[in-house]
């Protein structure tokens, strides 16, 4: 059973019998989310890259760069 043949049997009624066949079967649903497709995967990593751009854009600008050059030099001048 696909799931728009679930969604309409859910419509009409007759969703309580598909879940009681279901039950003594011992199987929870006809159909399987195992894991990402690909199209998912695409978008996970598009998403992994934009959110790289921006932290790259973040990490280089004046003023994010001032800052982490000055702790930088303030750790290398400390005195042990």
């Amino acid at each position: 059973m696909t799931f728009t043949a679930w969604t309409k049997a859910w419509a009409t009624g007759r969703a309580r019998a598909l879940v009681a066949t279901w039950a003594r079967r011992g199987t929870r649903r006809p159909w399987t989310d195992a894991g990402m497709t690909t199209s998912e995967y695409a978008m996970g990593t598009i998403a992994a890259c934009a959110f790289a751009a921006v932290l790259y854009k973040i990490v280089t600008s004046g003023t994010v760069s001032g800052a982490l050059e000055s702790v930088i030099g303030r750790a290398l001048d400390a005195q042990f």
